[in-house]
């Protein structure tokens, strides 16, 4: 036998010498020294190149390399790629018999080598695609010349015929979109060839070949996308975290910003995957449900600013993530033609409003441009016809209601002349601006004005121009009585309006930022150092308390001695600022009897008398100093607050008097709250006819406060919806029992659910309640509770379906949304008040530097045999927690992303441990639940803190051993993940 100089030559002996195909299998091994790949020595290439000299390919050279595909001996990508090269499509009988070779393997494609070899088979099978894509574009053009059509017809089929078997298979779909990220450049050959076929297609006369040309391009059309198909929810009609997230808003947070509510809301849709129209009909329902339980006053109008003012522009930004602006009108009209349809929920909101509460939302909606003017009128004649039928209140009750939706949206515009007119020169005209302030205190005005400009985020700005008011107040030039009266009342009515928009809307909104840096303003600095607010406990020996003691004296004098107040030259922050002491200088005279009964009651009508602001800030001291006080020392205290709390009535009071006044006790009512309380004590407040504080108060006297959680979680539970009411119960148990503490009995609560669709409620329900504050009960729900289930084997049985499967659901959910706003660092304000748990705490549980095993590593490694994968981070490989986070950077100094990736650890060991029982089937919930919830296209998902490793893991798992789910879970972006994706998959 001659010694074979190359490939080629072997091959041309094996043809001259006729061997049958397994005597050049033996022959050719003996020619070549061991260890030589047959693919680096491209076996594949050279047998086609040599087949395919002739006009017809030769079958002795084909059958060695089907041969050699049957036995192994190449690998598929380089047949792929050898076929690929070979483009010379008018050689019928060739492209028929490469088309047969590829038939030998194209619907079972894999490959068990290394990443890099799976890399290699998707880069062939695109290379593959484009050639049959090309292929069937040269046949297709040749339909046209009709002396051809039947011998081309029988090709193309053929053609056809591969491309579909190829393309039909998901797993070589996910393969090919592998090797469309990894190289861009011949993916755009593929698209040009595509378009190609695109354009031939019309000259394909058979209808079932046309057809067949057309499935191909949608498949390979649909290849990028292929992840992005999310089917909606059909069968369910009621989403109750929509509505309970839309009243939670409503009911906390009127002056947020509206993106992170919109944000939420879009995270809560593709979570739940709701249809728009139902989507947005649950908005409105939550909205009327507001309207409807709101308690009468402050509350209400803040419903109706949020319903008229302030969803109006969410649904505006909803609009650019909901694609298509078209559909979304249709949406919003689909879902009003819905909401049409629950006649006694609108009928209530009407009788509660006296108005047509839906005929003026769909107008706002179409002003919006959310609606077109023919769908309005339809859905405003619709409603008109139902309303017919309605039940009315008497007209004798009716006519002393007014509307009020009517009166905030009149109020919105107003708010904005408000504050055109505030922004001018105080000095020039201030009896004017004084005209303009009294009229904005009568009535209800006032709360109309602040709920307006609550929902259209001009809070801030109103409360900055009463601030700016205030201070300018200071400025005493040489001044007679009138102007000294009209400075004395725009001090007090400024005043009284900022005390009043700190209580009802919180004192964050109030925030100068208009001075020079470091120059605090008046009201600023006694809001925080001394106004007593709800969960703050203040100081009554404070320095803030303790001014200048000339300033004090002269202060009491003036007040003992003189009949009424002065207010020429008054410098009206001093007053305010010294009035504490001075209270605790005519206290001590009146306990040790220098003054009697009446000359207090003299002081106490001469701080009331003119100014309200005094009394104010003489009562936020008296708080603070009942606090300290003994039972038996409160007496006299309590008595002055209630001197300084009963209104004076006399005929020199300054204007707009009875006005301040009302403003006064409501401020005064919500300072004494909590002391009252505490004291058991009594003070009458002049009586409003409103209920100034709803929401006071709730829980039982003498109910343990975990039953009092159980049971509001039951009832809501069994109603199927989260009510205002509720919201504000879990509120305080979340301050007042401790984040783990709640969280920790709110899962307990799940896992007692045995019927699917209740655990299901419950997931809905506690996702929506945990949005109290989301990261802090996320962090305690992933970083403490999930880690003790997972690690003690006593505990697994409470993981069992359906109860696991959904805390496994709502485990996601909150990791999910947790982190998608968490990037953004949005917080409310009324979270950011609460305390936030220290970042200590993490490490301690998880530490930075991996030298020290850390808590959780011991806890996982106390359970499982073989102790020593899991002792300590050192001793396992680094590829074993490699995850894409880390190649992203992410910072492991935040605790979400530390608990995470700790989290995510626990659940590669679990997966690959020796033992399995429910806690593994959780783990595989889990996994499953993130792909449910994957953005699409989005690199921010909680999967990048999966260890690569992880995936191998993951696919043994039926449910998980899906090419799609392994495209999901691994992050493509990284030639990493990709590699890891392409081995997993190639590998099914």
């Amino acid at each position: 036998m001659m010694k074979v100089v190359n490939l080629k030559q072997a091959i041309l002996q094996a043809w001259k010498e006729r061997w049958s195909d397994y005597q050049w299998a033996i022959n050719i091994k003996k020619f070549f020294p061991k260890g030589t790949t047959w693919d680096i020595l491209n076996l594949a290439e050279a047998l086609l190149e040599q087949a395919m000299i002739g006009p017809s390919p030769n079958p002795l050279l084909l059958s060695y390399l089907k041969y050699a595909i049957s036995s192994q001996m190449v690998s598929y990508s380089t047949v792929l790629m050898a076929i690929s090269k070979f483009d010379d499509f008018s050689r019928d009988l060739c492209i028929q018999s490469l088309l047969e070779i590829m038939d030998m393997f194209c619907d079972r494609l894999s490959c068990r080598g290394k990443a890099e070899e799976c890399i290699g088979l998707c880069r062939a099978l695109m290379s593959a695609l484009n050639w049959m894509l090309r292929c069937a574009a040269f046949y297709a053009e040749k339909m046209k010349e009709p002396l051809e059509q039947e011998a081309v017809e029988s090709q193309l089929e053929m053609c056809l015929e591969r491309l579909l078997k190829v393309l039909g298979s998901t797993k070589n779909r996910a393969l090919i979109h592998i090797a469309k990220l990894e190289e861009a450049p011949s993916w755009g050959a593929v698209e040009q060839s595509l378009a190609k076929l695109g354009d031939n297609v019309g000259h394909i006369g058979n209808n079932v070949l046309r057809n067949q040309a057309e499935e191909c391009v949608g498949l390979v059309r649909s290849i990028p996308t292929m992840l992005s198909v999310h089917s909606e929810q059909l069968n369910k009609t009621g989403f109750p975290t929509v509505h309970a997230v839309v009243l939670l808003e409503g009911t906390m947070n009127l002056t947020g910003e509206p993106q992170p509510l919109v944000e939420q809301l879009m995270m809560v849709k593709r979570m739940q995957r709701i249809p728009s129209p139902l989507f947005i009909l649950e908005i409105w329902k939550a909205c009327f449900v507001g309207l409807i339980e709101s308690p009468e006053g402050t509350d209400e109008l803040k419903w109706t600013a949020f319903t008229f003012l302030k969803i109006p522009q969410v649904l505006v930004k909803l609009k650019k993530y909901i694609q298509g602006e078209k559909d979304f009108t249709e949406d919003v009209n689909c879902a009003f033609e819905f909401l049409l349809k629950l006649t006694p929920l609108l009928d209530k909101a009407d009788q509660r409003c006296n108005c047509d509460c839906t005929s003026l939302l769909v107008q706002e909606c179409s002003k919006q441009g959310l609606l077109s003017e023919d769908n309005m009128n339809n859905l405003v004649d619709k409603r008109t016809a139902d309303r017919e039928n309605a039940p009315r209140l008497k007209s004798a009750e009716n006519a002393n209601i007014q509307p009020n939706p009517g009166l905030i949206l009149r109020a919105e515009p107003t708010v904005t002349n408000i504050l055109k007119t505030m922004d001018s020169d105080h000095s020039k005209s201030p009896e004017g601006l004084l005209g303009v302030l009294g009229h904005m205190l009568s009535g209800k005005s006032l709360d109309l004005l602040l709920a307006a400009a609550a929902a259209t985020g001009k809070l801030k700005s109103f409360a900055q121009k009463f601030i700016k008011l205030n201070e300018f107040t200071k400025q005493i030039n040489v001044e007679g009585s009138k102007a000294a009266s009209v400075r004395a009342l725009l001090f007090d009515i400024s005043f009284l309006m900022l005390c009043h928009v700190a209580q009802t809307y919180g004192s964050e909104v109030i925030v100068w930022e208009a001075g020079p840096p470091g120059e605090v303003p008046f009201f600023e600095t006694w809001m925080q150092t001394c106004m007593p607010e709800e969960g703050k406990i203040l100081n009554p020996e404070h320095p803030c308390f303790r001014p200048d003691s000339t300033k004090v004296e002269s202060l009491v004098a003036l007040l003992n001695n003189s009949s009424e107040m002065k207010l020429v030259q008054m410098k009206w922050q001093e007053a305010c600022l010294s009035i504490s002491a001075a209270i605790l200088e005519i206290l001590n005279a009146w306990e040790n009897g220098v003054l009697t009964f009446e000359s207090v009651q003299k002081i106490t009508d001469n701080i009331k008398g003119k100014v309200c602001s005094m009394a104010v800030c003489a009562v936020a001291w008296l708080v603070a100093h009942v606090r300290m006080l003994g039972l038996d020392e409160r007496e006299k205290s309590l008595q002055m607050i209630r001197q300084l709390a009963t209104p004076l009535f006399g005929e020199n009071t300054l204007q707009f008097y009875s006005e301040r006044v009302v403003i006064m006790s409501s401020i005064l009512e919500h300072m004494c709250a909590d002391v009252l309380q505490q004291t058991a004590a009594q003070v009458k407040f002049p009586s409003t006819g409103v209920e100034t504080m709803p929401y006071w108060n709730l829980l039982p006297a003498k109910k343990p406060i975990k039953e009092v959680l159980t049971s509001v979680f039951s009832k809501v539970l069994e109603k199927g919806w989260v009510d205002s009411r509720s919201i504000h119960i879990f509120d305080t148990l979340l301050h007042m029992g401790g984040v783990y503490w709640f969280c920790n009995n709110l899962v307990k609560e799940l896992l007692k659910e045995t019927r699917k669709e209740h655990a299901m409620r419950a997931v809905e329900l506690l996702y929506s309640i945990f949005c109290l504050d989301m990261q802090q009960l996320t962090l305690t729900l992933l970083g403490h509770i999930l880690p003790n289930l997972l690690t003690d084997s006593s505990k697994w049985h409470m993981l069992m379906d359906p109860p696991g499967k959904a805390l496994a659901k709502l485990s996601v959910w909150c990791a999910s949304s947790s982190y998608s706003s968490h990037n953004k660092g949005q917080a409310s304000a009324w979270q950011r008040k609460r305390h936030r748990e220290d970042i200590e705490d993490y490490i301690s549980l998880f530490p930075l530097d991996d030298t020290q095993p850390s808590k959780l590593m011991r806890l996982l490694s106390s359970n499982e045999e073989d102790t020593s994968i899991l002792s300590s981070p050192t001793d396992r490989t680094m590829s074993s927690s490699l995850s894409a986070s880390q190649l992203h950077t992410v910072s492991m100094r935040d605790p979400l992303n530390r608990v995470l990736a700790n989290l995510f650890l626990l659940i590669s060991s679990i997966l690959g441990a020796k033992t399995a029982g429910t806690h593994t089937q959780f783990v595989q919930w889990f996994m499953e639940e993130c792909v449910e919830c994957l953005e699409q296209g989005s690199r921010g998902s909680i999967l990048q803190f999966m260890p690569f490793t992880m995936v191998s893991e993951l696919v043994k798992a039926p449910t998980m051993s899906s090419p799609r789910i392994v495209l999901a879970i691994t992050d493509l972006s990284l030639p990493l993940g990709r590699r890891v994706a392409a081995k997993a998959i190639a590998a099914l």
